[in-house]
């Protein structure tokens, strides 16, 4: 089930990292002023930009919910001694970026909203990286990276709902937690078929839409209240199972392609050397590094957790160079947080610089760190 798991995320990273370049390229083009267009278009209230953000990311999120949920019960994460290294690495590769951003950004009370964009570890760019070595790379560090990558996921979940909410709506909050009760009941009931729990989670979307919430958060609340996967024939491993090559492989490049299309004209030194660009990308490059590899080397040495033998501390330096692929979920935080065209274009570029030199310095160190 990992090695399945970590081709298809490494094979999905290659095509998102194509249509990045796409997403720029088509920005940057005579076509600009039909994608942008596009992107602002309404359909049903809501315009396709949000459709994609509000409605497909919540697909995305389902299957983050349900991946973590296994992992949680009869996975890599399922015992504590399992949980310390990559849960303490993972800490720290979200304070540092986050600290990171505050030193840039501490002038402006706008710009501090953007504090988690630099947070985000992008687990299919990730572990496309890693996969470039092929057989080279010891199934531990797989294993750790993944590990790292869910719990930082489930980490930027808890932010967004905290954090990136709206004013709550509590009528509508009421409707999707008696939604949530009546699903977790059917789970109780053992009721199997898939689609009670694919109709109500609909109208659970919905109504965590309309709550102030925000409706990708209905994904993850539905995977927790699913039956457990470790029930004969359960609908969430089914639901895992269908989602997993629509979201790695239409979902999230559908949203890259949507997201990462940033518009070049005009760009100058003082646009890189903003605040919000600088803060993003010197979170992703140095703050998921410092935080990454110096909490694990200090968790290792006070004796609160244990290096696998197979992975060297240039290896895991190297890994944790990769932690600073952001992407998915930081563009996501990006556009939550700012509602600026400006500001989203800086993080933007912070997000794009940030990763960049993450995945190409990560590379170079693992090309040495497993060459043998």
């Amino acid at each position: 089930m990992f090695e399945t798991f970590f081709k298809s995320e490494a094979a999905s990273g290659i095509l998102l990292l194509a249509v990045t370049i796409l997403a720029l390229l088509t920005a940057n083009s005579p076509l600009a002023p039909i994608y942008f267009d596009a992107l602002h278009a309404y359909l049903g209230g809501l315009s396709l930009l949000h459709w994609i953000n509000d409605g497909l990311m919540a697909l995305f999120f389902l299957l983050v919910g349900l991946e973590i949920r296994r992992e949680l019960s009869n996975g890599e994460l399922s015992t504590w001694p399992r949980r310390v290294l990559p849960g303490l690495a993972a800490l720290g590769g979200m304070a540092f970026p986050a600290l990171l951003y505050v030193g840039f950004n501490r002038g402006g009370e706008t710009a501090l909203h953007g504090w988690a964009i630099p947070t985000a570890t992008d687990i299919a760019f990730s572990l496309g990286v890693l996969a470039l070595f092929g057989s080279r790379v010891p199934l531990s560090l797989k294993v750790f990276l993944t590990a790292l990558a869910i719990i930082d996921d489930l980490l930027a979940v808890l932010i967004i709902a905290v954090f990136y909410g709206s004013g709550l709506a509590l009528p509508w909050l009421g409707a999707a937690a008696l939604l949530a009760a009546v699903i977790f009941g059917l789970s109780r009931a053992r009721v199997l078929p898939l689609w009670p729990y694919l109709l109500l989670g609909v109208a659970l979307w919905f109504c965590v839409l309309k709550s102030g919430i925000h409706a990708t958060l209905a994904g993850v609340i539905l995977a927790f209240v699913m039956p457990a996967q470790s029930l004969p024939s359960s609908p969430s491993v089914k639901l895992e199972h269908g989602l997993h090559k629509w979201v790695a492989f239409a979902i999230v490049p559908i949203f890259a392609f949507a997201n990462a299309g940033v518009s070049l004209a005009g760009l100058s030194a003082a646009t890189l050397v903003q605040p919000v660009t600088l803060g993003v990308a010197a979170g992703l490059f140095l703050g998921k590094q410092i935080g990454v590899f110096g909490v694990t080397f200090a968790a290792v040495k006070l004796g609160l957790g244990r290096l696998p033998p197979e992975i060297s501390w240039r290896a895991l330096y190297g890994v944790s160079l990769l932690c600073g692929i952001g992407f998915t979920i930081s563009l996501f935080i990006g556009a939550l947080a700012f509602r600026e065209p400006g500001l989203q274009d800086a993080a933007k570029l912070g997000v794009l610089a940030g990763s960049l030199l993450s995945g190409l310095i990560g590379l170079v160190v693992l090309r040495f760190a497993l060459r043998d």
